[in-house]
């Protein structure tokens, strides 16, 4: 976990955000946005009932894509990926951030997303994670375009595909593949307004099968089993010793395998997911874990004095750990924005969202927490209470300006990366 302190934010930083709190048009755009906390609840229902299961994202990519193009930004487009995001310019002499939030939910094709509300409550498959995000980031370009504030940065607004699941932020990678001229990232995403992520979880997620003859239990006994393979495996895994420092963790999600109870397995197989805040723990976990798989082979081939048994290894996650100062420019600005807003700013240990990816690539990145109070999310029983939500909204705007600069008001926080 962190171990900044409410107060160990640069005193520079802090007057910033100070002095910016002084200036009448911020203020007024501030009382905008809790005039505004309605129509953000609105749109957040609105895109709710929008399915975007993993990798069928683009009914509501196409959505948000309209809704940033009534919203006045330029260029705004869909990418080969999925991902939708368009430009609000600047002076032309400052860095360029990219705001974003993920389009997709982890839950399958037809699943039932209508929004029901009970005592305030707002209820529904994702009505959180992370439709809330899309709809701050609609109320923060919203709060631009009232504030009409000539920034020195450039600021790139969009929705990304592909950061649940299997997804492999597969859309963030893409977008940073496009654009080398990236100069920081913030992710809205996750629990508590005053919640800072910046330090990435990384993971490897792996799908295996072990392959046989197969045959009835009975008349072919003695020769290999898928199953008694798979099984080898499993035990051997759960018998992995990790560090808790860096943590590093393991679990054999999936299990599938054989006909019927009186057959010896022609098939099994399991996805399993490796994770660790440290990429030299990652890689030394994942190096145990293949020996492990070659080893269930070796060993249940033996055991029947056989070579029957045969395994296909598919690698379908790669989720990079990554990590930068807590005295990084962007955190900083995080943290000065949410005091001012919030409150109490907290640096959260290391997770995964999108900003692992240009994190991991040196770009400063965060993940800053939503507006309001929600639960039970990846379930169906997902709840959103938006009371009091329009304060996410007022520290990301803030947060932006500090990092991105107003033209004659104050420099930006963030700098240009050298390309």
């Amino acid at each position: 976990m962190s171990n900044k302190t409410y107060d160990s934010i640069s005193s520079t930083v802090r007057n910033k955000y100070k002095d910016l709190m002084k200036n009448q048009t911020i203020q007024e755009t501030l009382k905008f946005i809790e005039s505004d906390h309605s129509r953000t609840v609105e749109e957040q229902i609105a895109i709710t009932e929008i399915p975007a299961p993993p990798f069928k994202e683009e009914t509501r990519a196409k959505d948000v894509k309209k809704r940033l193009e009534d919203l006045g930004l330029s260029d705004v487009q869909m990418d080969k990926e999925g991902n939708v995001y368009g430009i609000r310019r600047g002076t032309g002499k400052g860095p360029k951030l990219f705001v974003s939030a993920h389009l997709d939910t982890v839950f399958p094709e037809g699943t039932d997303v209508r929004v029901t509300e009970k005592d305030g409550i707002l209820y529904a498959p994702g009505i959180s994670d992370d439709t809330r995000g899309l709809a701050e980031l609609l109320g923060v370009i919203r709060a631009f375009n009232h504030a009409d504030l000539p920034t020195v940065g450039d600021i790139i607004f969009g929705g990304t595909v592909g950061e649940e699941g299997a997804g492999d932020l597969r859309g963030v990678k893409a977008f940073f593949d496009e654009h080398q001229d990236i100069d920081g990232f913030i992710s809205i995403d996750g629990p508590n307004a005053n919640n800072i992520v910046y330090l990435g979880t990384g993971s490897y997620r792996y799908t295996i099968t072990f392959k046989g003859d197969g045959g009835h239990s009975f008349g072919d006994f003695g020769i290999p089993s898928a199953t008694h393979a798979l099984g080898r495996a499993i035990a051997a895994i759960s018998d992995i010793q990790t560090s808790t420092d860096p943590k590093t963790t393991f679990t054999v999600g999936e299990v599938w395998g054989g006909t019927s109870v009186n057959a010896i397995a022609q098939k099994a197989g399991m996805t399993v997911d490796l994770r660790s805040n440290d990429q030299t723990a990652l890689k030394q976990l994942n190096e145990t874990f293949l020996n492990i798989i070659q080893e269930a082979v070796e060993a249940e081939n033996a055991r029947w004095n056989s070579d029957v048994i045969k395994v296909d290894i598919q690698k379908f996650g790669n989720r990079p750990p990554a990590s930068q100062s807590q005295d990084a420019p962007i955190v900083e600005a995080a943290f000065g924005a949410i005091e001012q807003i919030v409150g109490n700013p907290t640096l959260a240990g290391a997770v995964s969202t999108d900003a692992n990816h240009p994190m991991s690539l040196g770009i400063p990145s965060i993940t800053m927490g939503l507006g309001g109070k929600a639960g039970s999310a990846h379930t169906l029983e997902e709840w959103y209470d938006p009371k009091g939500a329009y304060v996410g909204v007022q520290k990301d705007f803030l947060t932006i300006l500090g990092l991105v600069g107003i033209e004659g008001i104050c420099e930006p926080l963030l700098g240009k990366r050298k390309q």
